[in-house]
């Protein structure tokens, strides 16, 4: 799968700047979820919301106490089956929850770097699974690398690191910025739009 060069950068930053990371990738995850939710009638797409608003409130709020267990049971709960949906938006539905598991099982493991790199492997997983769909074909990286979609998420994933990495301790300013930010932008990696 197309590796991205951030990967070892992600070593340089620490497990608040991790769990940021996912929790802004997870945002960018989230209305592939919820439009899967809307067009099937398959789950209550708050659950997501509301697990992932969890973790954004434990990286701003200190001694935000959060049972993880019980999160990560909510969400394996509100995981599509593929057997179950003939439509494609179970893919990147799926995707979403897997990215949302990876940043629960950091919480619960304390290792932030190895979850860090599999949350950016699945959206950008989401997005070359959708381009080649489209295509009907298997694509090489390095013609996954020069698609527009692509480009943007390694771009966007890039810039989340660079506001974090030049941060010497944790920013609640950044941090909800950048929450603020995506959930306003309301657009997935794959480029579905939000409407409220």
């Amino acid at each position: 799968m197309l590796r991205n060069p951030i990967h070892k950068r992600l070593e340089k930053l620490a497990s608040w700047q991790h769990y940021t990371f996912m929790a802004c990738l997870c945002e960018r995850m989230y209305p592939n979820y919820k439009a899967f939710c809307q067009q099937t009638s398959f789950a209550d797409p708050t659950v997501y919301r509301r697990i992932l608003d969890l973790i954004w409130e434990t990286l701003v709020v200190k001694g935000a106490k959060v049972n993880f267990d019980s999160q990560l049971e909510k969400l394996e709960d509100a995981i599509p089956d593929t057997e179950q949906f003939d439509i494609y938006a179970v893919y990147p539905a799926i995707d979403a929850c897997v990215a949302l598991s990876e940043l629960l099982h950091a919480h619960l493991s304390g290792e932030t770097l190895q979850h860090a790199v599999a949350v950016s492997e699945v959206s950008i997983r989401t997005v070359a699974m959708l381009e080649m769909t489209e295509a009907n074909r298997e694509m090489t990286d390095d013609e996954l690398k020069v698609l527009p979609l692509i480009e943007q998420e390694l771009d966007i994933q890039w810039e989340i690191y660079r506001l974090l990495v030049d941060c010497e301790e944790r920013d609640l300013e950044l941090i909800k910025g950048l929450r603020l930010d995506l959930k306003e932008a309301a657009i997935s990696n794959i480029g579905i739009k939000l409407t409220q």
